[in-house]
């Protein structure tokens, strides 16, 4: 489940944008050190990173030129059922 304040397309996007850039800047790179680094142009980078518009090729090349691609791995996959009601959920939706 997502925190109160990631509760819209708006909120999660901006705070992927805000994660990636910190990271940027943990790892001591330019934008236009990471733009060389990931193949993404310069101008998406800084567009992403002002907008949060981006591709997901360009977000997945960001993620693997900052070492966090693996955080990818988790999306979408099957978690453990908590309770009854949640295996009856997931049921109805198969």
């Amino acid at each position: 489940m997502l925190p109160l304040a990631l509760n819209s397309l708006d909120d999660i996007a901006r705070s992927l944008a805000e994660r990636i850039r910190a990271r940027r800047l943990a790892v001591n790179l330019t934008q236009a050190g990471l733009a060389t680094r990931s193949g993404v142009t310069l101008a998406s980078l800084k567009r992403f990173e002002r907008t949060v518009a981006v591709s997901l090729e360009s977000l997945i090349r960001l993620a693997l030129a900052l070492d966090v691609a693996a955080d990818f791995l988790p999306l979408f996959t099957a978690r453990p059922v908590q309770s009854l009601d949640a295996l009856q959920r997931v049921a109805s939706v198969m």
